[in-house]
């Protein structure tokens, strides 16, 4: 069986999962960005978009020739972001390219560039402060008295 008829049969967590391990290697030929979009224009509606995540420009450049909507390259630094994001568009134009991993508000401007069309940023999820409030209820004609509360 070739490469991406093995690819058809297994499940996408199947796939991804062994994707990390020995398919890489053992299977050289076989594409899963390709399998995976192809799974994904199966099972979803054609007004959604396709995003992959890719951590390489090898990866990417295979993802946009699957047909994916959007490239998330993940954890790269500025540095190789932007070069990789500029080689990308110059042969896929229109595939939109988000940066995500390592992306924080002191660091944005770094991942900011003419060739990067989304930016991610996990913190705000993950780490955002907590906001301390409260939804009392008092009786109706009494009045709450404002008071500062130590931070």
């Amino acid at each position: 069986m070739d490469p991406e008829g093995l690819a058809l049969l297994l499940s996408p967590a199947t796939l991804d999962a062994l994707a990390d391990s020995w398919l890489h290697e053992d299977c050289p030929g076989l594409d899963l960005a390709a399998a995976a979009v192809r799974r994904a224009r199966q099972a979803a509606s054609f007004t959604l978009k396709v995003e992959v995540e890719c951590s390489s420009l090898q990866e990417a450049l295979q993802a946009a020739e699957a047909g994916a909507d959007l490239v998330l390259l993940d954890n790269l630094g500025p540095e190789e972001l932007h070069p990789t994001a500029q080689a990308l568009k110059a042969r896929f134009p229109r595939v939109g390219v988000e940066a995500s991993g390592g992306v924080t508000l002191d660091n944005l401007a770094r991942f900011c560039g003419p060739h990067v069309d989304v930016i991610s940023l996990g913190m705000l999820t993950q780490a955002a402060p907590a906001l301390d409030f409260s939804l009392k209820l008092f009786a109706e004609g009494a009045a709450p008295e404002p008071r500062a509360r130590p931070s």
